[in-house]
């Protein structure tokens, strides 16, 4: 998917088939604006590795965790940023560590991580074709079957499902894959589970559909699930003053 706004330039590319499941997509983010606002990122249930130059060509490689809530981030104009997002079972199966400590934190990584470094700024096609070859070979194959399916259904359902549902179709009791989920991601897989509906609303607060089309109990507690993830009334997500939340501006309304 390609955006192009007058302060904002957007691509996103899918992530080659054998790491599907892995990765979500290898993305880039241009900053054509001097402005110095703060923005706000919204939980979307993935771990998202950076690259990052500013305008003083200061660079630097950074990975976050799971974000259960709206993340305060800082002004990055005129910069340039090259990202990697990953589906949760990447930290098992990729990185190889837990990411219990990275809820709503970010890592700051060595500026050779992976092999990765400034130079990789200067071209997003070659910086798409080193990721895939990098992770590619990073990528544990034998994945559990239970921890597959379970991420399968969960996105599938768009986050309407619960965890006794997962459990059922699983074969997993609902204790362990919360041991599971907190441990390797530092919530709860009921938080989860609301994260992926709260994401999939996206789009329809986006074209300003304010009733819930996903399995909320009813209006207000759709209101409320979107406050606590954006921090703000569907009616101001929808308004999205200055591209206050990135993640909405580059998000396509079909």
């Amino acid at each position: 998917m390609n955006l192009s706004k007058n302060a904002l330039e957007y691509t996103s590319i899918a992530p080659s088939p054998s790491l599907i499941g892995m990765v979500e997509s290898i993305w880039m983010l241009k900053n054509h604006s001097n402005k110095r606002e703060e923005s706000i990122i919204i939980p979307d249930g993935k771990i998202d590795l950076f690259l990052l130059m500013e305008e003083n060509n200061s660079f630097q490689i950074f990975i976050s965790g799971v974000c259960d809530k709206p993340i305060l981030k800082p002004p990055y104009p005129k910069s340039t940023m090259f990202a990697i997002s990953f589906y949760p079972l990447a930290a098992e199966y990729i990185f190889k560590q837990s990411f219990e400590k990275l809820r709503n934190q970010r890592l700051v990584l060595p500026n050779d991580y992976l092999g990765f470094g400034r130079n990789d700024l200067a071209d997003f096609d070659n910086f798409y074709t080193k990721a895939c070859k990098i992770f590619e070979k990073q990528f544990e194959n034998e994945i559990d079957v239970r921890k597959k399916k379970l991420f399968e259904q969960i996105y599938l359902s768009k986050g309407e499902t619960t965890v006794e549902e997962l459990s059922n179709k699983v074969i997993w009791s609902s204790r362990q894959m919360n041991r599971y989920f907190n441990c390797w991601f530092g919530i709860p897989l009921k938080s989860y589970i609301n994260i992926i509906r709260f994401s999939n609303s996206l789009k329809q607060l986006k074209v300003g559909i304010f009733y819930p089309e996903l399995n909320y109990v009813d209006q207000s507690h759709f209101i409320r699930q979107v406050k606590k993830f954006s921090g703000v009334k569907p009616t101001l997500l929808n308004k999205n003053e200055n591209d206050r939340f990135i993640q909405l501006s580059v998000l396509a309304d079909h």
